[in-house]
């Protein structure tokens, strides 16, 4: 009898440990979707949990298209709402599409830096429309140092409001030799200078997203200490333009994957990425659209581009699947290619 017990017993502690380490191999991977907006943003990121957060929403107008393209990667995802929207700046490619995605999926809570602060017509009906759209739903003003709450991922706010934290983050801190050599930024009075800027954690996985935020206020990130450190995929800044992306903070950075999120005429600026494209580490650019601008010498290969051919756009997004341990996937929706990057 009592042998019995003691294999029942050996059986249950055994099956638990097979229960547990069958159910931590079988994690849902954090997903991010860099989705085609044509040179705004709109990036919807997915833990473990199903819990979701939408960074902005793309341009107004076409029919609902970037709305449209919202959705259609929701349901790529298996989510039903937005759980958390972010809106990063009140720049119409990064809250025009607001209204039109409210009416086509549940948004649960609005989050942004506050009011608007540029004296631009369109800057100020975005905004309004905006506002118009949150009314008296669940509404977050965010700043530095703050998170957006979720049990499946740590999102951590670095900017908002022209601020930046103050104090480096865990294992970060170190002096950054780049900032005695960096030319001086031009001061920025537009809402880009404003831009929330998060950055994403799963693990030992880190994915940095900071809207479009320009080169004066990214030096507050990086001089003279670094206060980021470094990160394993990084959404390029400002779709890839010569006004965001200093040299100072992406070679700080030390990305092991960016991704760009340029159109066919915006974004993709040669000075840009050949930044982005030289920085240390940097194993792979990847690229929303094929840039013009940027013609052969400043693009990447065909199969790291999800929309080649502006002629015939299919709106094909990029995707990411980060591990806790670091290592990701990223996937070309257009063809499918995928590669895998591991610590």
């Amino acid at each position: 009898m009592r042998r019995f017990s003691f294999v029942v017993a050996g059986c249950a502690v055994g099956c638990a440990l097979l229960m547990f380490f069958a159910s931590a191999a079988t994690v849902a991977p954090l997903r991010i979707y860099s989705i085609d907006v044509e040179g705004g943003q709109s990036t919807l990121i997915v833990d473990s949990l199903g819990e979701s957060l939408l960074v902005d929403t793309g341009w107004p107008g076409f029919n609902s298209r970037d709305a449209n393209r919202i959705v259609a990667a929701a349901e790529a995802a298996g989510i039903k709402q937005i759980d958390y929207l972010e809106i990063t700046h009140y720049h119409t490619d990064h809250v025009g599409g607001v209204p039109q995605l409210a009416a086509a999926i549940k948004i649960g809570t609005f989050v942004d830096h506050g009011v608007n602060t540029e004296d631009v017509s369109p800057t100020k009906d975005g905004y309004a429309a905006y506002m118009k759209v949150v009314g008296d739903d669940k509404h977050l003003v965010v700043k530095p140092g703050d998170k957006i709450p979720f049990k499946g991922m740590d999102v951590q706010v670095l900017t908002a409001a022209g601020e930046q934290i103050k104090s480096a983050l865990p294992g970060a801190g170190r002096p950054n030799p780049l900032c005695a050599t960096e030319p001086p930024a031009p001061a920025d009075a537009t809402e880009n200078a404003q831009s929330v800027g998060i950055l994403v954690t799963v693990g030992k996985f880190r994915f940095l997203d900071l809207g479009d935020l320009v080169k004066i206020k990214e030096r507050g990130l990086v001089c003279p200490n670094n206060l980021i450190g470094s990160v394993d995929v990084f959404l390029v800044s400002h779709h890839g333009l010569f006004q965001s992306n200093s040299k100072v903070m992406v070679d700080a950075l030390h990305p092991r994957v960016a991704i760009m999120n340029n159109g066919a005429h915006k974004g993709g600026s040669p000075e840009a990425w050949q930044t982005v494209h030289d920085s240390p580490g940097l194993q792979d650019l990847w690229q929303l659209h094929y840039s013009v601008e940027g013609a052969e010498a400043h693009n990447v290969a065909e199969k790291f581009i999800a929309n080649p051919d502006e002629k015939n756009d299919s709106g094909s997004y990029i995707e990411v699947m980060a591990q806790r341990n670091g290592n990701f996937t990223v996937v070309n929706s257009r063809n499918k290619f995928e590669k895998t990057y591991t610590k």
